[in-house]
């Protein structure tokens, strides 16, 4: 099958995934509450310098005030500057500074903002304060990179800005490449007049929503489709398409049925993404465990059958796990520090075989990445770009049973704990009776043991009336 990006448009939110040969490689969720802010462009004043962090916080018109490193102020002011003429550089509170969303709100932080103002067309990005022609990294024929090269080298651009060649550009025509400089720059002249216009904070520019953001960075020429679930969506992508796309817009359907995601079989492909294990066709498994800090990626052989060698057989579930943690990588957006434990392998040349299978599977990762190496032990670190919030960040909280621990205390573990709180409670107080109102397991556990409770009673010359309430959680106690 070819690949395609289905939209599926609901009032509450939006989902995008794009499947190649009907296996969902990629899946994103907007909603009207948790709207990105990445790539917003705010006019933004200094709330607070802090030297010590070599950073300042910078007030956009949001709740959380943003988060911006001093370094990047004062090389926005040097580049804002004629050599001849210097500008002496004071950053204060309440000066004004024009800002760039690059990373989303985490926990109690903030935005995290740039001065570096970039703004992304279908091929090439524009950098206002930046000068000269840059090639993505990421496209790494040199031969392509030579000829776009001489593709810029022949078009009148404006001298006051800087673009960067973003991968969709490889193959690419001289007017099409022309024609995206042209729009981008005239859009950063509309931005300018409204610069000059409002006072921070203010917003200047909103970065496209989801819909369009899919159309912008994922609806290639390899796409042999798009189809969409909603008539409105449909006509608005299409009067989008006309305008900077029309020789996509016969690929554009809209979806006629009833359930999109469900037709296709989606639904259940999405449903894995918030699972910890993922299952391999070999039979291994991956257990993945995002926590605050960094992802564990562990690589388990499971049930793999195959009749090889301990080594052999470490390689080729390694080189399986390679691809599907690439994947799941970019599926669930997982983002920070990255570790991945493969199975031990004794050959180096298995060890470097696996780590470039992983690497070429993130070849076409379009966030940020960097591999450290793979040790003998068979670990790989790396780091990968963390921007927007999770999937599973979107759509899941804190489990309110177990407070997000993952676990609760067994039923033993209660019943030993409640009659240490209870000793404590009768230490204070010496009622005749007292009423304690518990799980029904834990309960049964303390009553296996009836001696202990009634040496409390006695003890404390009280009696203790066992209260079982199944609405209770496992781990509360109520002692009355």
């Amino acid at each position: 099958m070819p690949k395609e990006i289905l939209i599926n448009v609901e009032p509450q939110e939006t989902r995008v995934a794009i499947l190649n040969d009907g296996r969902l490689d990629e899946f994103y969720i907007e909603r009207p509450q948790d709207k990105t802010i990445v790539g917003n462009i705010y006019m933004g004043k200094i709330e607070a310098v802090l030297p010590s962090l070599g950073a300042a916080f910078v007030d956009i018109g949001l709740i959380k005030k943003g988060f911006l490193y001093i370094s990047e102020i004062e090389s926005a002011f040097e580049a804002a500057d004629t050599p001849q003429q210097p500008k002496p550089l004071e950053i204060k509170k309440g000066q004004d500074v024009l800002v760039q969303v690059v990373k989303e709100s985490f926990g109690t932080k903030g935005p995290r903002l740039s001065t570096h103002i970039g703004l992304a067309g279908r091929y090439l990005v524009i950098m206002p304060h930046g000068k000269g022609v840059g090639i993505s990294r990421r496209i790494e024929d040199d031969v392509e990179r030579k000829r776009l090269r001489q593709l810029f080298s022949e078009l009148t651009l404006p001298k006051d800005v800087g673009f960067i060649v973003r991968t969709a550009a490889s193959g690419k025509s001289k007017h099409e490449l022309m024609r995206d400089a042209q729009f981008l720059y005239k859009l950063w002249k509309r931005l300018e007049k409204v610069i000059n216009q409002k006072k921070a904070p203010a917003l200047i520019y909103e970065e496209y929503d989801l819909t369009f953001r899919a159309i912008r960075d994922s609806f290639t020429d390899d796409v042999a489709r798009m189809v969409v679930d909603s008539k409105s969506e449909f006509y608005r992508i299409q009067r989008f398409m006309k305008t900077f796309l029309s020789y996509l817009v016969r690929k554009v359907e809209l979806y006629r049925g009833d359930d999109l995601f469900g037709d296709k079989d989606i639904e259940k492909q999405i449903n894995r993404i918030y699972e910890s294990k993922v299952y391999l066709k070999s039979k291994a498994y991956l257990v993945i465990e995002p926590t605050e800090g960094l992802v564990v990626i562990d690589v388990n052989s499971g049930g793999f059958k195959k009749k090889l060698q301990q080594e052999e057989t470490a390689f080729k579930v390694n080189c399986e796990a390679a691809i599907e943690a690439a994947r799941q990588l970019v599926l669930r957006d997982l983002g920070g520090i990255i570790v991945i434990d493969f199975i031990d392998m004794e050959r180096e040349s298995h060890r470097r075989e696996v780590l470039n299978t992983l690497k070429k599977s993130l070849s076409e990762d379009k966030a940020k990445y960097d591999i450290l190496g793979i040790s003998k032990f068979g670990l790989v670190e790396m780091t990968r770009e963390r921007i927007h919030k999770t999937v599973q960040m979107l759509s899941y909280q804190p489990c309110p049973y177990c407070q997000g621990r993952g676990r609760v205390r067994s039923p033993v573990t209660v019943a030993i704990y409640v009659l240490k709180e209870l000793r404590r409670a009768l230490k204070s107080k010496h009622p005749e009776q007292v009423n304690l109102t518990l799980s029904p397991p834990v309960i049964d556990e303390i009553l296996k043991n009836k001696e202990d409770l009634r040496a409390i009673e006695h003890k404390f010359r009280t009696r203790v009336n066992l209260i079982s309430n199944p609405a209770c959680h496992i781990e509360e106690i109520k002692i009355e």
